[in-house]
């Protein structure tokens, strides 16, 4: 079978439009077409069906993929080994990173490995930490940086291992000329009366967030169910709602807000997850290295 039309079946499983494959592809929406058709054609089974704009595997299509996984896999891995003979490191890496911390730490992790491996292609994906760890189990991507809140980190996992990247303190966010702006500390209890501003894109921290005010013995009183936190950021600059973030979104200056620190402490770990007996694994150990790296520099 072909690689290349490999490589192309797994993009648009993972995509899921011909026209998401075809960007991350850099090919056209009609190329990705032409490949998949190809593929069906040597294999002489259906791999796709095709729902309103989007597409679907078949039973044959998963099959395949799931193949596909493990052959790419272990390409990468050879083309890694080969490079490392030659003195590189090179080869295609996939990390998913759920977004906080792929602003914080992960894209100058990127930078710096491009830089140091020029031959070193590193791809990063936004997903949350659930997603993540089922994309590493089914060999989607090789490492994934998880947080504790929706996952239970646990050393003693059957198919991955778990490294401490950094700890992260919750903030309250608040519209600089807040009332509450002025204060050293807040408590939960103390947002009772507020308008919240809540990411609902990831779905654990918008929970866990949620589940604070519940046993403060309120709900929080939403008025913006923001689908990214730069939505969140605006709507707190404007004067509208208040929100709980991430420290890691600190990172880099918000306009228009003040970050209060959050008492009691609450905060949750953030790990890095690889498959285990991959830590030797050339790309994967200059990844896992120069992350830690990043996230003591930047984090502190």
């Amino acid at each position: 079978m072909d690689i290349t039309r490999l490589r192309t079946l797994r993009e648009l499983a993972r995509c899921r439009t011909m026209a998401a494959a075809a960007e991350s592809l850099h090919l056209t929406p009609s190329a990705v077409s032409q490949q998949v058709a190809q593929l069906e054609r040597e294999v002489d089974v259906a791999l796709i069906e095709r729902r309103g704009r989007g597409v679907v595997l078949t039973p044959a299509g998963e099959r395949l993929v799931a193949h596909a996984e493990r052959i790419l896999t272990v390409l990468d891995e050879a083309r890694s080994e080969l490079a490392l003979l030659r003195g590189e490191i090179a080869g295609e890496l996939r990390v998913a990173a759920f977004p906080s911390i792929a602003v914080a730490v992960i894209a100058e992790t990127v930078r710096a490995l491009r830089s140091a491996y020029p031959r070193l292609n590193v791809v990063v994906l936004d997903l949350e930490p659930q997603e993540s760890l089922s994309a590493l189990g089914s060999w989607q991507i090789d490492v994934a940086v998880i947080d504790d809140l929706a996952v239970t980190p646990d050393e003693n996992r059957e198919h991955y291992a778990l490294i401490p990247l950094t700890q992260d303190l919750l903030h309250v966010l608040l519209p600089i000329d807040h009332a509450l702006a002025r204060r050293d500390s807040l408590t939960v209890a103390d947002l009772r009366d507020e308008a919240w501003a809540l990411d609902s894109s990831g779905s654990s921290f918008g929970e866990f967030i949620t589940n604070l005010c519940r046993r403060s013995g309120y709900a929080p009183r939403i008025n913006a169910h923001c689908a990214g936190f730069e939505m969140v950021a605006a709507m707190v600059a404007s004067g509208n709602s208040i929100s709980i973030v991430s420290g890691l979104r600190l990172v880099r200056p918000l306009p228009g807000v003040i970050a209060v620190p959050l008492l009691p402490d609450i905060q949750r770990g953030v790990f890095l997850a690889y498959r285990k007996g991959e830590r030797d694994h050339p790309a994967v150990n200059v990844f896992l290295d120069e992350a830690i790296y990043t996230a003591d520099r930047v984090l502190g």
